[in-house]
């Protein structure tokens, strides 16, 4: 089933041609125009206008016909953009490259692609969610670069995600598609207060034929609950 949101498409050309029409007059409003920016508004634009879908020719044909609706829709829609990209370049991500084109490309050929990986961190204590931990993901030693900017590692947890973290490594290239193979990694979590925690396991994976550019639900690798404890706590506790 082929299911197309064609408000998308509204949205990204917008920004695209308010983009370029803000480059040619100089930015005068010093808007941030880096592709991490631009994805960041149009997240802020999607969020607040309805989508619309359409599965057929003859739902293409249909939106041609209602040419008044379109118009308003195109005139909030550009008016949502602006305010997006001054809401945007007001307060950029503090830990990505801003510089204009530097998002990372898709691998191309056969590709191992991981899937992302979500865990959740508790005090082994109260069983209550950790915050303020750093949480690294690594592999042969190293800090394991990821998918795209949008993905930090390490990452910190922060009180409202009750916990719980989450990765998506970089693809790995193959030389072709069908093969079989398990990854190891290592989850490395630091907090105030508590001996630090490291996890090791195996993620099996097979072969694609292309990188996969969009994050799926489907592809996800759960780890189980851990949990940390203070200095000298030698209790050990397991699910």
């Amino acid at each position: 089933m082929e299911i197309h949101n064609t408000t998308e498409e509204i949205v990204f050309s917008a920004i695209e041609g308010i983009c370029a029409s803000i480059e040619k007059e100089g930015n005068t409003g010093n808007f941030c125009l880096c592709d991490q920016c631009r994805t960041d508004a149009a997240c802020f634009v999607l969020n607040r206008i309805p989508p619309h879908y359409i599965i057929s020719n003859r739902g293409v044909a249909r939106l041609d016909q209602v040419t008044h609706h379109r118009q308003q829709k195109d005139a909030d829609t550009v008016s949502l953009v602006y305010e997006a990209l001054k809401r945007v370049s007001h307060n950029q991500r503090p830990n990505i490259d801003h510089t204009k084109g530097a998002v990372k490309k898709a691998v191309l050929g056969p590709v191992f692609n991981i899937p992302t990986i979500i865990g959740r961190a508790f005090n082994g204590a109260n069983f209550s969610p950790l915050a303020d931990a750093r949480v690294e993901l690594r592999r042969k030693g190293k800090l394991t670069e990821m998918k795209n900017r949008n993905w930090q590692n390490p990452c910190t947890l922060v009180a409202n995600t009750q916990g719980t973290f989450t990765f998506w490594p970089e693809s790995i290239p193959v030389k072709e598609a069908g093969l079989r193979k398990s990854f190891e990694y290592s989850i490395k979590i630091e907090a105030a207060g508590f001996e630090t925690l490291s996890h090791f396991f195996e993620v099996p994976v097979l072969s694609e034929a292309g990188d996969a550019e969009s994050f799926s639900m489907d592809r996800t690798f759960k780890l189980p609950d851990l949990y940390l404890f203070p200095p000298g706590n030698d209790e050990v506790f397991s699910l």
